[in-house]
């Protein structure tokens, strides 16, 4: 059962990366490790999902951006050189807006490899605000086999 899993994941991944060349991605790992190392100024965080899947959990301190948002630029405040992780359900919808992004002229923006789902597969913890949740949106009964 975990071959199939790990299978899935990696087909997954490498679709996206065909799709997204020019996106760079961070792994779940990578990204935990960021978050607990208070010497690193801490990334922002943008959720690309819908606003019904964010409203029911999201990583911590993680701002709502929808991929599909029409304009996106007048809601990016801070420096081009300030690190972004983008993420959703399976990490296709934040390669979308990591793309646009780059192409707006921020240089380091990142991809969450495997995105919210895996996060939560291993275990770490998703909000509801400030608190801890046990549940994530799945989008459908598709994505749902994801998890």
């Amino acid at each position: 059962m975990r071959v199939c899993y790990s299978l899935k994941w990696n087909l997954l991944n490498s679709l996206i990366g065909l799709r997204f060349p020019d996106v760079a991605d961070i792994s779940t790992e990578e990204l935990a490790i960021w978050l607990e190392d208070d010497n690193k100024t801490d990334p922002v965080l943008l959720d690309a999902r819908s606003k019904s899947e964010y409203a029911i959990s999201h990583l911590r301190g993680a701002d709502w951006m929808p991929h599909d948002l029409p304009e996106i630029g007048s809601f990016m405040n801070g420096s081009k050189t300030t690190p972004i992780i983008t993420y959703c359900s399976v990490g296709y919808r934040s390669a979308i807006l990591a793309q646009r992004l780059q192409n707006m002229g921020y240089e380091k923006v990142f991809n969450l490899k495997g995105s919210l789902f895996l996060w939560f597969s291993e275990n770490r913890p998703v909000f509801c605000g400030e608190e801890i949740v046990s549940f994530i949106h799945p989008l459908n009964l598709f994505w749902s086999l994801w998890l």
